[in-house]
Order: structure tokens, then sequence, then C-alpha cells
């Protein structure tokens, strides 16, 4: 069962989690350095609310998404190691380490917040309608699996 992001308690504990990470943290596997990597997990806090800045897929493409895709980002079981990512998580840039951490923790503390009622049926640009748990889900199975890649 994946750990509800709405509540506090485990809110508190991603946070804590990122505050272990510094600007030297290492990947235990994959391509990106630790400011990639928060700026990476910073999409999926924009696209829930900040989707205007994301061109929309079109009909078919969002059809395979949500039909196909949606499952697997949104069900119970974690993100395998090095698996795909779409064009918009990709960052290859350097980014400000401390910028793109606050700013992951200011979502997550909005996140935490607004609460489940404010994620049901919200849309998400690729997946449709979602409800709270499957951004629940989301946002923790996405976290979590980046948080273990550099070892918090």
């Amino acid at each position: 069962m994946i750990k509800n992001i709405f509540e506090k308690a485990v809110s508190d504990e991603i946070i804590n989690r990122i505050e272990l990470l510094t600007s030297s943290s290492s990947p235990q596997w994959g391509k990106m350095n630790v400011d990639q990597m928060l700026a990476h997990c910073n999409v999926a806090y924009r696209y829930a609310f900040h989707p205007e800045e994301f061109k929309k897929p079109n009909a078919f493409k969002k059809f395979l998404l949500k039909t196909i895709i949606k499952g697997f980002i949104t069900n119970d079981k974690p993100y395998s190691k090095n698996g795909p990512t779409a064009p918009d998580f990709v960052i290859t840039a350097t980014k400000d380490f401390e910028k793109e951490k606050q700013i992951l923790l200011d979502y997550i503390n909005k996140t935490q917040q607004l609460g489940t009622n404010h994620f049901e049926g919200l849309e998400n640009i690729s997946f449709g309608r979602m409800t709270a748990n499957e951004w629940s889900n989301l946002f923790y199975k996405h976290l979590d699996h980046h948080l273990k890649q550099f070892g918090v």
C-alpha cells in the first residue's frame, strides 16, 4: 500500500528525507544529478498546479496515456530503476539545488494543505481526471523512488 501524501505525517516524512539531500548527494542509479532530480520531481507538481505550461497531448496520445500508462503511474507498485521518462520530465541542464529544493518543499506543503478534496477529480493533462488517491500515489511513488535513488 502506497502512503497517502495528503496526510501530514507522510508529507513530513518526505520533507525530512528531502532535507537530508545536499548539493553533493550522488545517485545510486540513473543519469540525473541531485539538482536535476529535484527539478524533475517538480514537474509532477507543475502538471497539477500549472498545466498551462505544457503542451496537451493529442487525442490519440492521451487515449494511450490514459488507458495504458496511467495504471503504471498510479498503482500501488513502486517504480523500477531506470524506467522510461516522459519528455516533459527529462532535465538535462544544471539547476540551482537550493531553489529546486525549496520549490519542491513548497509544492509538498501546498499539496498537503489543499488535501484530498482539491485533488478529487482534478484534471491531469496526460491522464485526464484523476481521483485524489491516484494523485497521492503519483506524487508519493515518484518522490519515494527518487529519494531512494539518492539514498534518503
